[in-house]
């Protein structure tokens, strides 16, 4: 299933990151797993978020032409996304894409809000990470305070009855 979006529109070059974007050099799998996190969960009601692995960013503006990454990577990407979301509570779902883009590699994942939110991630990878809720704020995943917390909390009081999985 292709991405429910124009990448040219995503990566303008006039985006900045913000709560629904977030731009990535390379592949680094803690911060992305706390991005999943902060996306899914979705605090603001935006529809969650992308995460554009293979470009690089500069005072929040992508960085182009991208670096790119090599198309040896993509297949190695993709199964240890799937082993991270995994380590994510709930299990969330979401699209993830190989793109060409100025002929480089990128790889964009799309988190669409949870409704099984909240979302509970390892704070460090590993065997004993000890899992937290994580935000968007901005063009910042982080840890959640505790009135984030409830937040999220409330927030998934409103998903109506027949529309939970």
């Amino acid at each position: 299933m292709p991405l429910p979006i124009n990448i040219n529109q995503l990566i303008s070059g006039k985006t900045v990151e913000w709560d629904r974007l977030e731009f990535k050099k390379g592949w680094n799998p803690e911060p992305i797993i706390h991005s999943i996190c902060a996306f899914a969960n979705d605090i603001n009601n935006w529809g969650g978020g992308y995460i554009v692995v293979g470009i690089a960013e500069n005072e929040g503006l992508p960085e182009l032409p991208p670096i790119g990454l090599s198309q040896e990577s993509l297949n190695k990407i993709q199964k240890e996304l799937v082993n991270l979301c995994h380590q994510i509570e709930p299990f969330p779902q979401i699209i993830s894409e190989p793109v060409e883009f100025q002929e480089k590699h990128i790889f964009i994942i799309w988190i669409p809000g949870g409704n099984m939110r909240p979302y509970k991630a390892p704070v460090t990878l590993g065997a004993k990470g000890q899992k937290r809720y994580f935000v968007r704020q901005g063009s910042v995943s982080k840890i959640a305070n505790a009135t984030e917390e409830k937040q999220l909390l409330s927030l998934s009081e409103n998903i109506p009855f027949d529309d939970r999985l």
